[in-house]
């Protein structure tokens, strides 16, 4: 099980090279699922991995061109604040277990299944045809901050860099290309992963930093394969294979979910 968490490693790194996202619906997943961690413990630990990964992936994005950098900053810091929000003054205080509509559940089963409803979310969205640019653009900033602040709110409380929900965003209320909202959604989601990361350590999480930098170093090299097979790929292919990327993933974890209750 471990050779294939490593395996899965590679391709966080793969995917957020390719897509600007979907590294983080592999990791939450890799982390519980392969090597054995409890949901708060992986949610943290995904968003060191994703963050770090997705820092390197932005390096390369800016190098090639594919950098919004306004659009980026803009959505980056109320995106940050909801991160911060979620992670240091809710997350802490979400009992291990709690009775939900009538039915006992865990703090483990509320996460993964928001998680994976997010997931769910995002792939529709991305599945959609694309709004018109002209309209697009007239998204008003507090609107556009608003969103992001919502995405850091989901980001915090999945573990997730929400490239998967970044990308649509920038997409359908930037006007950025696919190509363009993948590399400018690469330094969201590092900046946004590494300070949730940091807020955690701050309130004593416990962290095995030789196995967690050996997972982010293959994820790292996945970022290289995906950043090449990325300039092969056409933006018409990418943003539905992200989305059915994304719903196939999704469904899977809330049907695994729910055999839980």
């Amino acid at each position: 099980m471990e050779l294939l968490g490593y395996i899965g490693a590679a391709l966080i790194g793969v995917s957020l090279g390719l897509l600007g996202g979907g590294g983080s619906i592999l990791s939450v997943p890799l982390f519980v699922y392969f090597f054995a961690l409890p949901p708060t413990q992986a949610t943290s630990y995904s968003l060191f991995v994703v963050g770090v990964a997705s820092a390197v992936g932005f390096a390369k994005a800016w190098k090639a061109g594919n950098i919004h950098l306004s659009s980026g900053v803009l959505f980056a810091i109320p995106s940050f604040l909801g991160v911060l929000f979620i992670r240091r003054f809710l997350m802490p205080y979400i009992p291990e277990n709690m009775n939900l509509l009538s039915w006992n559940v865990s703090k483990e089963f509320l996460v993964m299944t928001s998680f994976a409803l997010v997931m769910l979310t995002a792939s529709l969205s991305m599945l959609r045809p694309r709004k018109n640019t002209a309209l697009v653009e007239k998204t008003a900033p507090l609107s556009f901050a608003l969103q992001a602040f919502l995405v850091g709110s989901v980001t915090g409380f999945v573990g997730a860099g929400g490239g998967f929900l970044i990308v649509p965003a920038l997409v359908v209320l930037g006007g950025l290309t696919m190509k363009h909202a993948v590399g400018t959604s690469l330094g969201v989601i590092a900046v946004n992963s590494l300070l949730g990361f940091a807020s955690d350590v701050a309130v004593n999480t416990a962290v095995d930093f030789s196995f967690l930098l050996l997972v982010t170093s293959i994820a790292v090299g996945g970022i290289f394969v995906g950043s090449y097979l990325g300039k092969r790929t056409s933006e018409a292919q990418l943003k539905p294979a992200f989305g059915v990327f994304v719903l196939i993933l999704g469904t899977g974890i809330f049907a695994q979910q729910l055999t839980k209750l």
